[in-house]
């Protein structure tokens, strides 16, 4: 059983010797290009990445205190619109879940009385 063990782990080393010394052709070509690059991968690997703490968002109909997100009020709906005319999500926009449904819901009845494109321009 160990024989066999030891036969796979010698086939293992063969093919993986194998795809290096192919490898190895390869990273030969392009020495030039890895050593000016060598020293720049290094510095950065050293560094740590600075961790961003992000900031709580509050939502806008909240803080304005709106009741009921009316439809007609297309400069105020645009802005939670993409580009391409999608809905901005929750996590985008940072608006409460009551107000997220009513303002997909006016996003949507704007969009029927064509007051906003359904796709973005």
């Amino acid at each position: 059983m160990s024989t066999a063990v030891n036969n796979e782990k010698e086939n293992a080393a063969a093919t993986n010797g194998a795809a290096a010394a192919t490898n190895g052709a390869a990273t030969a070509t392009n020495g030039a290009a890895a050593a000016t690059n060598g020293a720049a991968e290094d510095k950065s690997a050293k560094r740590r990445p600075i961790r961003r703490i992000p900031r709580k968002k509050v939502c806008a109909f909240c803080v304005e205190k709106v009741d009921e997100i009316n439809y007609k009020d297309v400069s105020r709906l645009k802005k939670f619109i993409t580009e391409k005319g999608k809905i901005i999500p929750r996590r985008m926009s940072g608006t409460c879940a009551r107000h997220q449904r009513q303002l997909a819901q006016s996003i949507k009845r704007a969009r029927v009385m064509a007051l906003i494109p359904f796709i973005g321009e």
